[in-house]
């Protein structure tokens, strides 16, 4: 079956300012003022209503696409074997019609296991402004059944809990991770006047059939960035833009089994508010990790990638080998929202640029850990509104899914020139 994926109709291009606009206000100020309030109430009914753009994808074992995405308040998911052209029948992972949050930095995730286990989270917004709960499902049947949604933090205060990342080992543990406002009411939390929002999680040892307690990983992190996670020989470990210092937005990993919290980008970026800008992590077959983020810091400006040396990132006194930041992109075309993707040796960089006319998908290639890489390749434009560009990439293909809302859905390939 055809599924004519990522077009959406003329509320949904009248909404394109209004999300907008949210997404460069919401979530700034430790306390929303009533029009904030009002705002994000206005945003979250008539978004509601529409076909939002962003999407998760992932690739299995087997190199099968596959694509979660919102739809008339139900998230669904699919898979492809033809590279993108043709889509399963969707399947309901949503039971029920829910405000499932799909504004680019809080997308869905999917994650497909080694056994082809199928896991699902998202953010669940509340009749609150701002608020959320995150939520899970899984498929043990190879996507054609999905439990039913659980809860995954579990203080279930009506307060903010978003900005959801997944991440699975293949071999049956699950984590997930979000920023969450719960130490607003924590009297142990040292209080700061920039933020009072946390990075929490929820890990299973049994593919995702149990979740553990929640475990905080660190107070005051940015408030409204999408968080990374990915799965390592020493276990999960995530990344966020953390607040150092005064009011510092750089970035930071630690793993979720008691680490310290790593700074692992030195930009000197102090901004009163959040820039609703997160960025990517990936871990290669050697066992280094590969990040992209944005900054308009001091130091640097612009999208950057870096590589850090394989090592135990839980151990207190972790010492980071880092590579020199490597500036990508085109400032003059607002380059920016990087992600990056790596199997084995193979990494891939991605990002989005908008020239004042057109957005564009561009990405980077390496084929030895990330010593050397391709030049840039711009993949497509899209004259009108347009996702981040999602990276994808096994042994055999370099894919970035790109959701635009003209031209739809598309799987772009990803040339395998010399470096």
């Amino acid at each position: 079956m055809r599924w004519r994926t990522g077009r959406i109709g003329v509320l949904a291009m009248a909404l394109l300012p209004l999300v907008a606009a949210a997404q460069q206000h919401a979530g700034h100020a430790p306390q929303a003022d009533d029009a904030e309030a009002r705002r994000q109430r206005a945003w979250e009914a008539r978004l509601a209503e529409a076909t939002p753009l962003s999407v998760g994808a992932a690739l299995d074992s087997r190199g099968r696409l596959w694509l979660a995405r919102v739809e008339n308040r139900h998230l669904l998911v699919s898979h492809s074997t033809d590279g993108g052209r043709n889509f399963s029948s969707p399947v309901a992972v949503t039971p029920q019609p829910e405000a499932v949050m799909a504004d680019a930095e809080n997308r869905p995730k999917i994650a497909v296991g080694a056994d082809g286990s199928v896991h699902v989270s998202w953010t669940q917004s509340l009749g609150k402004p701002m608020s959320a709960h995150i939520r899970y499902a899984r498929s043990t049947d190879g996507g054609r059944t999905f439990t039913p949604p659980i809860i995954l933090n579990d203080d279930r205060q009506i307060i903010s809990h978003r900005f959801d990342s997944l991440a699975a080992d293949g071999r049956g543990r699950v984590a997930v991770v979000w920023l969450d406002a719960r130490s607003r009411t924590d009297r142990t939390v040292k209080k700061s006047p920039q933020t009072d929002v946390g990075l929490y999680a929820a890990v299973s040892e049994d593919g995702g059939a149990t979740f553990g307690r929640n475990r905080k990983v660190a107070d005051h992190s940015c408030q409204c960035c999408r968080t990374g996670l990915t799965w390592t020989a020493s276990g999960p470990i995530a990344y966020w833009r953390h607040v150092f210092g005064r009011n510092i937005r750089d970035f930071a990993i630690a793993g979720l089994n008691g680490g310290p919290v790593l700074r692992v980008t030195d930009d000197a970026w102090e901004i009163d508010g959040c820039p609703h800008h997160g960025g990517g992590i990936a871990v290669d077959g050697r066992g280094n990790l590969h990040i992209a983020w944005f900054t308009n810091g001091e130091k640097r400006k612009g999208i950057f990638y870096r590589r850090i040396a394989g090592t135990d990132f839980s151990k207190a006194d972790a010492r980071l080998d880092m590579s020199a930041p490597l500036s990508l992109g085109d400032p003059a075309r607002q380059a920016g929202h990087p992600a990056v993707a790596a199997a084995g040796d193979r990494i891939l960089l991605t990002w989005r640029e908008f020239d004042g006319q057109r957005f564009s998908a561009w990405a980077m290639l390496s084929r030895d850990a990330g010593t050397s890489w391709s030049a840039p390749q711009k993949l497509a434009e899209a004259a009108q509104q347009a996702d981040y560009a999602l990276p994808l990439i096994d042994a055999q293909q370099a894919w970035v899914v790109w959701n635009t809302a003209a031209e739809g859905l598309r799987v772009l390939t990803v040339a395998e020139g010399r470096p």
